[in-house]
């Protein structure tokens, strides 16, 4: 008949852990080990400030260095998950193009890998035990980014969903050249978006000008060729 104890024992990162042992003495003697880690938590903005003000969390700012330049929560840690790509191989050389020409242009994205030294850059400034709250533009790569320090062993690991894009202005003190929500926008889609303010305040001053003095804006009219 098979005996079934347990036992807890402390790691050597001061974690208790539930070690389950299994043998049987009617085959060769095995133990079977399961890990219980403790989950990711997942923050919105508010709770993450709390995090930060009331608990001692460190901000972990995963972003490529171009957003992280353009406007980061003050005080925070940088280490990109991704970094530029700059090979220059004849495959990488041709996504490279084709990325600049697109999503380069419009959006101001970087062309980037995976950052082989990530866990081991967080791994020099933080302790395994360190409490980390992990923040991105959008929440994708902050949530891949705990996943990764979660199964390196970091054991309190936050991660704040939808990202610094949802942040109301005020929540976080920022340093940078725009809004934290903003740092994400870059290349033609800002000057788009300039455009497109232009031209709503011209229309709403035509507006307000035929409203209160039609009779100028009739004589305006006229005066346009082919009106």
């Amino acid at each position: 008949m098979a005996s079934l104890s347990f036992c807890a024992a402390l790691s050597h990162r001061r974690k208790p852990w539930l070690v389950l042992e299994t043998t049987s003495p009617c085959k060769p003697l095995r133990s079977r080990v399961s890990v219980i880690r403790a989950e990711i938590k997942f923050v919105n903005a508010d709770e993450a400030k709390e995090l930060i003000a009331t608990e001692g969390y460190a901000v972990l700012d995963v972003r490529d260095k171009s957003q992280f330049e353009r406007a980061h929560i003050k005080s925070c840690h940088h280490v990109p998950i991704y970094v530029e790509n700059t090979d220059n191989d004849i495959g990488t050389i041709i996504k490279r193009t084709l990325h600049n020409n697109f999503s380069g242009l419009f959006y101001g994205l970087p062309f980037t890998k995976p950052n082989e030294e990530f866990v081991q850059s967080v791994r020099s400034q933080f302790s395994p035990d360190s409490k980390l709250l992990i923040v991105c533009q959008e929440g994708l790569r902050s949530a891949s980014a705990a996943n990764k320090l979660d199964q390196a062993g970091f054991e309190n690991i936050s991660c704040m969903t939808s990202g610094l894009r949802s942040v109301t202005p005020g929540t976080f003190e920022s340093v940078g050249s725009t809004e934290l929500q903003d740092a994400g926008k870059a290349g033609l889609v800002t000057v788009q978006g300039k455009i497109s303010a232009v031209l709503g305040t011209v229309l709403v001053c035509a507006y307000l000008f035929i409203q209160f003095f039609p009779d100028q804006a009739e004589k305006i009219l006229q005066m346009v060729p082919g009106s």
